[in-house]
Order: C-alpha cells, then structure tokens, then sequence
C-alpha cells in the first residue's frame, strides 16, 4: 500500500491526529502529513502511505490554495476565532469592495511576514505557541512569502459593527492565512482576524477528489484503498521533469552533480529525474556552482518505482 491519500481534513483534528487515524485505518506505520493544518482549518492534507512518505519535504514545499473569511472589527490572541479578543474598533463606516480590493491588490506578491506567537516556528530552541501558553509575547523576525493570487468571493456583510466577506488565496510554503487575514485588516485601519478557513488545493491535489475518514474506513473493509491513493510517480507531476538517457542514469543513482537544464523553470526548488518511466531522484539547484544541479533525493530499485 504505498501512495498518496488526498484526505479532507475535518474541523477539530490535528494533522497529526490525521495520522494516527489514518494509521489505525490502515494498520500501517508508514504515514506521513505533507503539512500542518490547524485543528480548526478544514480541507485538503495529502497523506503519503508506504514508500511515499519519501516525498513528504517535496510535497510540502508546494503551493498551496485556501478559501477562507476575514472578520473586520476585533483581533485575538491566535489570530483566528479560537483566540481571546485583543483589541476592538466598531465598523461604523461602509468599506467599498473597490478599497477592499484594492487592499487584497497591495497583498499580492512578495511581502513580509511575521510569523503569529501560536505557531510551531521556533525561537531559541522553543516553538512560539509554547511561549504564548506561558503568556510570553517575544520578538521574532520576519520573513518573505510570496501571495500569487488573492481575490475576494463573497459579498461584503456588515454584522455587529463587524464586517465579513470571504477571499480566496493561493500562496507559497510558510504563509500563515491567519496572519493574512490581520494584515488585511491594518491596511484597511482595524483590528481583524480569520473566521474560517478550508484549503482547497495543495500542489496538484485538489478538494474534489479528497475523501473523509469514514470513506477511507469503508474503503478498508471492502480492500479499494488503492484505488484513490495518488501513485507516488503521479505526485510529482507539478516539478519540472526531466528524462535522461541510460548512461545519465548510472550517474544519478551514484548521486552525481548534473548541468542544470537551460529549459527548466529558474524560479522551480526541485526536479524529478526520470528515466524509463521511474523517477530516479528529485535534484535541486546547486547551491554553490551556477549552471549545476545536485541530487537532493536518490531512490534506489528502479522496478518497483521510488
């Protein structure tokens, strides 16, 4: 049993409660998420089953599409509804779709971002969220992230001197939507925070052919597992591939340094290597000699894939 399982994540399970569900489901050890929802965000987390836990670092690195709604009007401790209200400002004024969009243009692209304090980034050693629960609030830096697109898909609702519409998003590895949502809010001039979320698109998998933990328990007892788990060679559709001869090959399952492709992507993190219709290896830009490539992963045993 090895592949990928698009689950749809239910509200109120941890990634890792996933896993271990997925595990008993199962009763296989070999199971690994392909990054952190929080237990309040729903939708899509690919699981990978068996030899596929190989790709868990590849897979996690890939964008990511969430769906989610801002709460204009008051901020709380965790950034989303869960938290205790930090900070009020009554919406008395009507906020236009043009500057709301407006807004969510200025977002779009590279921009900063500080990582939330109830997150599992580390500072010292020590994940933020361990601070918070000590009532800690620390300095932390930083970081870029990239927005590709970001668009409003709701009207706009104005509810107890709050206001609410609904976004969609799509974003590179390490954005916090909560803390998009609070963004959203400061250029607009008040407090805000994420109401809800559902990641409906994680690299290649999408919401519509994820599947809950009762229909994966059903699909156990009937033994049609298989049948919606994503072949490992299929979830590396999304990097850009290259086919190499028999020869090259030899040289890539010994881990050799190659020319990089003047045809790939230059902004692309990783490469599968294929050859015979299996993927030896996924490389990576040399970090040190521009125009190579180095193997970050080698699979070994070309006959039974990776």
């Amino acid at each position: 049993m090895d592949g990928i399982l698009v689950l749809n994540k239910p509200k109120g399970f941890t990634s890792h409660d996933c896993v271990f569900k997925v595990r008993k489901i199962l009763k296989t050890k070999k199971v690994g998420h392909t990054g952190t929802l929080d237990p309040e965000v729903t939708g899509v987390l690919p699981i990978c089953i068996g030899k596929a836990t190989k790709l868990v670092e590849f897979l996690t690195a890939e964008q990511k599409t969430y769906i989610g709604e801002v709460t204009i009007g008051f901020s709380t401790t965790t950034e989303d509804q869960t938290g205790e209200v930090v900070e009020k400002k009554e919406v008395t004024e009507s906020i236009s779709q043009e500057k709301i969009e407006q807004v969510l243009k200025e977002l779009t692209g590279e921009i900063d971002q500080t990582p939330p304090m109830f997150s599992a980034v580390k500072i010292n050693g020590k994940k933020l969220y361990e601070y918070a629960r000590e009532g800690k609030v620390i300095d932390r830096p930083s970081r870029k992230i990239t927005i590709y697109d970001l668009f409003l898909t709701s009207e706009i609702k104005h509810e107890n001197d709050t206001l609410k519409f609904s976004f969609e998003v799509s974003c590179s590895k390490g954005t916090y939507v909560r803390t998009l949502a609070v963004q959203i809010g400061e250029l607009l001039g008040y407090p805000a925070h994420m109401s809800l979320l559902t990641r409906v698109a994680s690299g290649n998998f999408k919401i519509d052919q994820a599947i809950t933990l009762e229909e994966l328990e059903v699909l156990m007892v009937n033994d049609k597992v298989d049948s919606v788990l994503v072949p490992m060679e299929n979830a590396l559709n999304s990097l850009p591939k290259l086919e190499i001869s028999d020869t090259v090959a030899e040289k890539v399952q010994n881990g050799a340094v190659l020319t990089f492709p003047e045809e790939f992507d230059g902004e692309a993190e990783y490469f599968s290597v294929f050859h015979n219709n299996a993927c030896l290896a996924i490389y990576m830009k040399h970090p040190t000699k521009p125009g190579l490539m180095k193997p970050k992963k080698v699979f070994h045993g070309q006959d039974s894939g990776l």
